[in-house]
């Protein structure tokens, strides 16, 4: 049997427990493709074990003092770890995990003499080049190196484009999940008893998690509520700040009773929680500091594929996770009075649920199936490396 292809994922941290999707991504490539994570430090390796992981963090301390040491400097953006690493394997391939991790590597790429393709994933997009203007110069740098840009769908593309990447460099890549581990389990609801409600993500504005409670605080005299919010806020400011407003809104309304916070918990947990909701109340906003979904939210495509219903709105390339009408139900950007309406949809129609779910869980499987979107993935890394795939 061939050897299979080593390939470099390099990414800052592996892994905080709100990137279950890497993972996933890493996890489902083909056997044809022997994945190297390589990274500064490690947390969670109880959730998200690695067979080939390289952490700078675990060398001798004069080595990480050494390497970081001179990225400081300036004399080199990247780690020269990273470059011995790719040797010591024999990658061919580096892909680089966030738009700013791709350019802190191109110079660690072009030392190694490997192909390198960059995904983007939201924050790198939208917020990095409005907070710092100086992303936008080096964006431009990275981009004129770089093989191939991968983003999740059209919406992040053109905001790509704008920033100067060549079209034809940058590639839509939807993020696979595991259907095969999500069991299909479409929600039912009588009327009479609670509908449960179920948010979930980090406390940062642009989940608009106070318009989901200003709707929901809208309708809570409409039907009995049981509201639970798996996230938390995680040390910075801004995210301090939106759990502040989150607060805040669910005392405005008096749904203090009706309303659980998990924190953050173990993605098997989160699966739990859903199974335990009837919808899932996701309404993206673009933030006043320019953060954005850059994409859609994962947990989108995950809830959709498990039978919740889906109420969220048209921000970024949401639509094309979410079939407004056919797979759930889209609401404008800050349209609180369209969040209520759709929710009241929700309430009136429990007996045309199952057409919906059952329309948003085909439609995972057939554009968001992870095993398939490794495929996908692994291609790309043959083809930039010249090197055949397996067949399969």
């Amino acid at each position: 049997m061939p050897t299979p292809l080593p390939v470099i994922q390099s990414v800052s941290r592996w892994l905080p427990q709100t990137a279950t999707w890497l993972d996933t991504q890493v996890r489902c490539l083909p056997a044809d493709v022997e994945s190297h994570v390589v990274c500064e430090a490690t947390l969670n390796l109880d959730q998200f074990p690695c067979e080939h992981i390289h952490c700078l963090a675990d060398e001798p301390r004069w080595r990480v003092v050494r390497d970081k040491g001179i990225r400081k400097l300036g004399v080199r953006r990247h780690l020269q770890f990273l470059v011995d690493t790719a040797r010591s394997c024999g990658a061919r391939v580096l892909h680089s995990h966030f738009g700013d991790q791709g350019w802190y590597n191109s110079g660690g790429a072009r030392a190694a003499g490997l192909r390198h393709v960059v995904t983007f994933y939201g924050l790198d997009v939208n917020y990095y080049p409005r907070a710092d203007g100086r992303w936008r110069e080096r964006y431009r740098e990275m981009f004129a190196e770089v093989d191939r840009v991968l983003c999740e769908g059209p919406f992040m593309r053109r905001s790509i484009v704008e920033l100067g990447c060549p079209e034809e460099k940058v590639f839509v890549h939807h993020l696979g999940i595991r259907t095969d581990q999500i069991p299909f389990e479409p929600r039912r609801w009588r009327r009479g008893d609670p509908l449960c409600v179920l948010l979930a993500g980090s406390f940062r504005e642009k989940k608009g998690f106070p318009d989901a409670l200003d709707a929901l605080g809208r309708i809570q005299r409409d039907v009995a509520l049981e509201i639970t919010i798996i996230g938390d806020e995680h040390g910075e400011e801004r995210t301090k700040r939106e759990k502040k407003k989150i607060l805040e809104t669910i005392d405005r309304h008096g749904m203090g009773d009706l309303t659980r916070m998990t924190g953050y918990v173990p993605y098997a947990k989160v699966l739990e929680e859903a199974r335990r909701n009837h919808v899932f109340l996701s309404p993206s906003v673009v933030a006043s500091d320019g953060d954005t979904e850059g994409g859609a939210p994962v947990s989108l495509i995950e809830m959709s594929a498990s039978g919740m219903m889906i109420v969220s709105t048209t921000h970024c390339d949401i639509p094309g996770v979410i079939i407004d009408g056919r797979t759930g139900l889209l609401a404008a950007e800050r349209d609180v009075d369209g969040l209520v309406n759709h929710l009241r949809w929700v309430i009136a129609n429990p007996d045309r649920w199952l057409e919906m779910q059952t329309a948003g869980r085909k439609h995972i499987e057939s554009e968001f199936d992870a095993a398939m979107q490794g495929r996908r993935l692994g291609g790309i890394y043959h083809d930039l490396a010249g090197v055949p795939e397996w067949a399969s």
